[in-house]
């Protein structure tokens, strides 16, 4: 088994030595090649350290475990393991979907020596309603079951129907099936494991213990994450600055790359 983790996570740096660090975490069914849009913003002046988790793109797939892929601290380990590893310091990590809710677990961990600021792309720290709480994640307990009931049956079938509507750029046929492609390189057992761990994970506690800047990115008609969870976030960071994009749809890296990109800069600059 692949024991050293920058192989086995498939970790690619570009741009700089030198420069700053940005480490980008993709989210659920896609890898690295997600963020590939944006990343000439960025290749001139920042260290780029791209990623694939266990399971995902081009990641040692023998290393993955049912086991221990069974929680997202198993992904913040690794994600850890890979900045102490290219010993970063003071890096921005940027997070997409469930790459957020990694984001966070990471900063509230080891943010103090690890990381200067955090970018959350169409993040959310609970996708599960809690009305109890008065909390609206945007997915009740049988949208879920449903939903993971989907993936049981057929996950590649489950992939080609919703990528156009996570994507939910309909004039863009292309963004859609550059994310079916993406959620086809993900084998029907980690997807099934890996939604699970999306979907069910809560890090609303965590947000108090983020003390870095944060830029909270979301985007417009979001079917995965509604405009309140951004708003939520806001509130409950510390140091938070949310930014409402005019992009639509769970993936604004792909379909808007220069309005995501600009207001990362922007973001950064002022940081």
């Amino acid at each position: 088994m692949v024991t050293d983790v920058l192989v086995r996570n498939n970790v690619r740096t570009l741009g700089p030595e030198d420069g700053p660090a940005l480490v980008f975490a993709h989210g659920f069914g896609t890898h690295q090649s997600i963020w590939r849009r944006i990343l000439p913003a960025f290749t001139d002046r920042y260290r780029v350290v791209l990623l694939d988790h266990v399971g995902s793109g081009g990641s040692d797939k023998a290393s993955y475990d049912s086991g221990r892929y069974a929680s997202l601290e198993a992904y913040v380990d690794d994600l850890l393991e890979v900045c102490a590893r290219l010993e970063l310091r003071d890096a921005t990590l940027v997070g997409h979907s469930v790459g957020s809710m990694m984001a966070v677990s990471a900063a509230a961990r080891d943010g103090a020596d690890r990381f200067g600021r955090l970018i959350l792309l169409t993040a959310s720290p609970c996708y599960l309603d809690h009305p109890d709480q008065g909390y609206e994640g945007g997915f009740s307990r049988g949208d879920l079951d449903d939903l993971f009931r989907s993936l049981d049956s057929n996950y590649l079938v489950w992939a080609e129907s919703m990528a156009p509507v996570y994507m939910n750029v309909p004039d863009a046929p292309e963004l859609d099936r550059e994310v079916q492609g993406s959620f086809g390189r993900i084998g029907p057992r980690v997807a099934r494991d890996f939604a699970r761990v999306a979907f069910l994970s809560d890090t609303r506690h965590l947000l108090s213990g983020v003390l870095v800047p944060t830029l909270v990115l979301q985007a417009t008609d979001d079917v995965v994450t509604p405009d309140s969870v951004g708003a939520y976030l806001q509130e409950n960071l510390a140091h938070g600055t949310l930014v409402r994009l005019a992009a639509t749809g769970h993936f604004p890296q792909s379909s808007a790359p220069e309005e995501t990109a600009a207001a990362m800069l922007d973001f950064l600059a002022a940081s």
